[in-house]
């Protein structure tokens, strides 16, 4: 397989449970250490490798447009493209994408910070055609709000069903995929009434056998979902963003 090296970024939501530490601005640009949700995202894909980005946006676009054009992301390009139908699921955000991207990508939350070397092993592993693998987390009694988590279940390195609210589940979905292009044909056939979610897809992937499970060992990720998984990453990640936030990062991983 060729090295992948773009990514698709999905940043089209309000994020009205974060509304409160958002003040005017749209969910991505909420600050973490000094520096908004989304410029970790950005910063820790290119230490990883990606060089080509695509950001669906949607919800106040054209704030995240600007706060894009005032930065200086060197060696990288950004693509934005406008989902108008952002308050919709999330798998007719990253619909907006196809045509565009037609190689193996991967795909990335605006609001789940990672460590770059979980996106580096992730982007090691062997794809094959029509395949989706997911970086699962194992390690339930450290996910903050399990209620929220969005969960899987794994035979072997299968991931057989996903979803926020599956019973029989033995790990989490950390929002980090990485897809072989057939994945639009799956979200294509699993909208009903004009809509689906990414879990909609991937479910349609699962049935097929080919939505492969990662396992991030112990490496730190966080969705940002609420103010308090925002004061938790706060706490989660301080060691280390403490390092690497600034104009530029200061210390790759």
């Amino acid at each position: 397989m060729a090295k992948v090296d773009q990514c698709v970024i999905l940043a089209a939501g309000n994020g009205s449970r974060l509304a409160a530490c958002a003040g005017s601005n749209p969910k991505p640009l909420v600050s973490l250490h000094g520096a908004p949700l989304l410029e970790h995202v950005i910063l820790s894909a290119r230490d990883a490798g990606i060089r080509k980005f695509v950001m669906i946006v949607g919800y106040r676009g054209d704030v995240i447009r600007r706060w894009i054009a005032a930065r200086d992301f060197s060696g990288i390009t950004i693509e934005l493209i406008e989902n108008p139908d952002y308050h919709k699921a999330n798998g007719i955000s990253l619909l907006k994408a196809r045509g565009i991207v037609r190689a193996p990508f991967l795909l990335l939350m605006s609001d789940h910070i990672f460590e770059p070397r979980t996106a580096k092993a992730l982007l090691r592993q062997p794809l094959a055609a029509g395949e989706v693998i997911l970086a699962v987390d194992p390690n339930l009694d450290r996910v903050f709000d399990m209620d929220d988590a969005t969960k899987v279940k794994r035979e072997g390195d299968r991931i057989i069903a996903i979803g926020k609210q599956i019973s029989d589940y033995d790990a989490c979905d950390t929002g980090m995929f990485l897809c072989a292009p057939e994945l639009f044909d799956a979200l294509e056939s699993a909208k009903h009434d004009g809509d689906c979610s990414l879990s909609d897809g991937m479910s349609k992937v699962g049935a097929a056998g080919k939505f492969r499970a990662f396992d991030i060992g112990d490496a730190l990720w966080q969705d940002v979902d609420t103010p308090e998984a925002l004061a938790h990453a706060e706490i989660l990640f301080e060691q280390y963003l403490l390092g690497t936030v600034g104009e530029e990062r200061l210390v790759s991983v």
